[in-house]
């Protein structure tokens, strides 16, 4: 009876290894983005100024996978410019590639104010809006990332957002 014991205890131990190792992999967890090794927020300057972005898949286990070419990309307008006129949605102003690669385009936007108001003083440049960057994948959608555009001249100093 113990012999028989200690086997079905071995066989049930294996299937549950062998049952953990087989989903665990290749299941998506997550999906990051970032440009360069960095995520979070970032800055697009300049009209023809690009960002090329990157959508890492993150797997059950420390696997991880480069999704860009992929992904459905989003890019959703949030806030308005530096006159308070509301962001107009791509591809007005920016416009996002199937590979990942995000471009300022006419019309020229700002979306960086300076509130300080002494212009022999440095500047201290506020956000008013940004474009929210997503990426979607076999059900799984990345955190956003924020894009700030600066690909107008602003008011006042002829300067848009930090350098």
């Amino acid at each position: 009876m113990k012999r028989k014991s200690l086997i079905t205890a071995l066989g049930c131990g294996l299937l549950a290894i062998s049952l953990l190792g087989c989903g665990g992999s290749n299941h998506l967890q997550s999906i990051t983005l970032s440009i360069g090794g960095t995520n979070g927020f970032f800055n697009l300057v300049g009209i023809g100024g690009t960002l090329q972005l990157k959508a890492t898949g993150e797997y059950g286990s420390t696997k991880t996978k480069d999704l860009t070419n992929v992904v459905t990309w989003s890019v959703v307008p949030d806030g308005v410019d530096s006159n308070g006129v509301a962001l107009s949605a791509p591809p007005l102003t920016v416009t996002m590639s199937p590979t990942g690669l995000l471009t300022a385009v006419d019309p020229a936007v700002c979306t960086w104010e300076n509130l300080q108001p002494d212009p022999t003083k440095d500047p201290s440049w506020a956000l008013t809006g940004s474009y929210k960057v997503t990426a979607s994948f076999g059900g799984v959608t990345s955190q956003p990332v924020f894009v700030g555009v600066a690909s107008a001249a602003g008011p006042g100093t002829g300067a848009c957002g930090p350098s």
